[in-house]
């Protein structure tokens, strides 16, 4: 029995010392309790001391280019507005008026000069300064002092992503990401723009969808169709602070697949995503991966791409990351897939889904996101109209394509499970090594640690 491995040798292609295995943390092998997927209680000390004290992803900077341009953040029960400011910095601040406690952005985007509380007209400039009160004269001075100015928080922005904390006491944006912002920087996300945003609500623990997004060994059972171009022995590396990555092999079929030579039709989409003719490709499917890589290199010589800067493997493969307490971001040159978990603001039973698909936009014959995204046929990928949020409710199919709708379908089984007197609490294997670190990290802020 090989418990003790660490990671597959998964790569082709030349050497590159972005793929070196960093060194793997102990973190031991407890079981948790599974209460922390259920407990009303557990879930109210999550939201105050982790998600209160941690840096929170809020948007991407493409979404607010202009002076004045804003984004609306919510995450359990609050709402943040993030704003371009004249000098080019971001602020922000929470999304409510110190006088009565309305909400002063009711939509998920805009760009205004100021901003109108729409209760009493109350109005505030881009820092957040009260610059009008309706009636002032009606105040006692000594009520107006108590601040009259929109609360800020914390806020930094990295590699094109906006991250918020609620916390001044946080360590800064870059220590805490650590290495995992320099790796984001390499994709120039701060140049895509969004081409699909999508919200679901699922009847599961927020920490179910993070577990599920985390590790790959479920692909085999509760998504066969995907071993035909994934091969789901991947690469584990865990950071700092909960951060994590792992890689996942594209464009080669998994071991458990009968056929490995036959070039398939999902690898045939992938030669295509490459500009290879797969009618013309003569190799097997032992093959593919290493011809994708060669065809995104000469493409990338061909229009000045810059991919010089990258591996072989991230030209091919998805380079995930995962960003503590929330996020999981995979990586390509040509696209970003960022997931996020948002825990419900008063059922730890349930959580919203959010998806949003960034493209880097270039007028070159067949550049596109990869297809496994599943971004609409008909998506604008020009970058002149951002695409509006799409929200289905609990129970409703998210159309998120075929992969992420049977997740979709089994979180509430597994959510359902997790609060039998007869499950003692998850038993995680070497491959689901993110899940343990990610839970270890969560637990030091709990337990205070943090």
């Amino acid at each position: 029995m090989n418990f003790d491995f660490r990671n597959w040798d998964i790569h082709v292609g030349k050497p590159h010392p972005f793929n070196a295995e960093r060194p793997r943390p102990d973190n031991g092998t407890k079981r948790p309790d599974p209460s922390r997927y259920h407990d009303p209680a557990v879930w109210q000390a999550e939201w105050d001391q982790v998600f209160t004290k941690t840096w929170l992803l809020a948007g991407v900077e493409s979404d607010i280019p202009e002076q004045g341009d804003w984004l609306r953040f919510e995450i359990g029960t609050e709402s943040f507005v993030i704003v371009r400011q004249e000098d080019g910095g971001i602020k922000a601040f929470y999304n409510v008026c110190p006088h009565r406690g309305s909400q002063i952005a009711l939509a998920d985007f805009g760009s205004a000069n100021s901003f109108v509380c729409p209760f009493h007209s109350w109005k505030f400039d881009l820092e957040g300064k009260n610059v009008a009160i309706t009636d002032k004269e009606t105040f006692h001075p000594d009520v107006l002092c108590h601040g009259t100015d929109l609360t800020e928080v914390r806020c930094e922005a990295t590699a094109g992503l906006v991250f918020i904390s609620m916390s001044d006491d946080v360590m800064p944006l870059a220590e805490y990401l650590g290495e995992v912002a320099d790796h984001l920087a390499l994709y120039d996300i701060g140049e895509m723009v969004v081409v699909q945003h999508k919200k679901s609500d699922w009847a599961a623990n927020w920490k179910g969808g993070v577990d599920a997004f985390y590790e790959i060994y479920h692909l085999h059972s509760v998504h066969p169709q995907t071993q035909a171009v994934m091969d789901d022995r991947t690469q584990i590396d865990l950071f700092p602070n909960g951060m994590s990555r792992q890689f996942v092999p594209f464009a080669q079929p998994s071991p458990r697949f009968p056929d490995q030579e036959s070039v398939n039709e999902g690898i045939r989409i992938m030669l295509a995503d490459a500009g290879i003719d797969p009618d013309t490709f003569e190799g097997t499917a032992q093959d593919s991966r290493a011809a994708i890589q060669r065809a995104k290199r000469e493409r990338s010589e061909k229009f000045n791409l810059g991919y010089e800067k990258f591996s072989d493997t991230q030209l091919s493969d998805s380079t995930i990351y995962g960003l503590f307490p929330n996020i999981q971001i995979g990586c390509h040159p040509e696209a970003v897939f960022i997931h996020r978990f948002l825990p419900h603001p008063d059922d730890p039973g349930q959580f919203t889904y959010e998806t949003i698909i960034l493209f880097k936009p270039e007028d070159i014959p067949g550049y596109k996101p990869p297809a496994w995204m599943g971004l609409a046929e008909d998506a604008d990928t020009s970058g002149l109209d951002r695409p509006d949020i799409v929200h289905t409710g609990l129970g409703v199919p998210p159309e998120l394509g075929e992969v992420l709708d049977q997740d979709s379908e089994l979180l509430p089984v597994v959510q359902k499970g997790a609060r039998s007197r007869g499950f003692a609490g998850p038993l995680w294997s070497e491959q689901e090594a993110r899940l343990r670190h990610f839970h270890t990290e969560l637990d030091r802020y709990l337990d205070g640690e943090k």
